[in-house]
This record gives structure tokens, sequence and C-alpha cells, in this order.
């Protein structure tokens, strides 16, 4: 299914491809890369752009750093966001950055039984 985007996103979705935190990088290259199912990168979907995207299962997977807990604008940026990306049928992982440096293997357990359980 195809999700209308924002073109003037495009270039700061690259950029975000090409310098990407250090927690994406581990998730990425280190487990997502290689998954049975394709992900995206800095996927640009209605006027956002995603940090993790699988098109078959309808996944977004979002990395969030310490501002999205301690900033209330952007907890709530961060809630309307999930709204609207899940009124198009989306499911939205949010993993904090921490659990990707203290819990690597748990991160990568959930992310594989929500891919396993959810293939058609």
């Amino acid at each position: 299914m195809n999700y209308k985007h924002n073109p003037n996103l495009t270039e700061n979705a690259k950029n975000l491809r090409k310098n990407m935190t250090k927690e994406e990088k581990h998730l990425w290259y280190d487990f997502l890369r290689d998954c049975p199912v394709r992900f995206l990168r800095q996927k640009v979907i209605d006027n956002y752009i995603v940090d993790f995207y699988c098109a078959k299962l309808k996944l977004i997977i979002e990395l969030d750093g310490s501002q999205h807990y301690d900033e209330k604008g952007i907890v709530l940026k961060d809630k309307i966001r999930t709204e609207k990306l899940e009124k198009r049928n989306l499911t939205i992982i949010r993993i904090p950055n921490n659990e990707i440096w203290y819990n690597f293997d748990g991160v990568c357990e959930y992310i594989d039984n929500f891919i396993k359980n959810n293939l058609l």
C-alpha cells in the first residue's frame, strides 16, 4: 500500500540515512538489515520521517532518545504522530535508546517475535 508523503522531506530523510544515530546504526547493521522481511531506513510517510519501516508488516520502529521523555511538548508530538500513523493501519513500536545498549538481545527478540507473529 502506498502512503502519501511530503516530498519536501525527501532530502532531509536522505541526510538522516547518511547520519544515523549510534543506536540506529546498531539496530540496522546488527539486526534489521538482515531480517527476513525488508526494512527501509528513514522512510517518509505523510509529513513524518520514521526511523525504520517494513511495508509487508505495516510496521514502524521508532528509536526514542531521552528528549522524547523529558519534554512534555515532544511527548505530545509523539502521541499525535503515533495516532495519525495508526489511523493508516500502521503499527508503531517505540524503543528507548538505552534499551539498544542495555538489552539489545531482548529488543531483537521482541522485533523478531512481532515479525513471526504477523507474517501471513
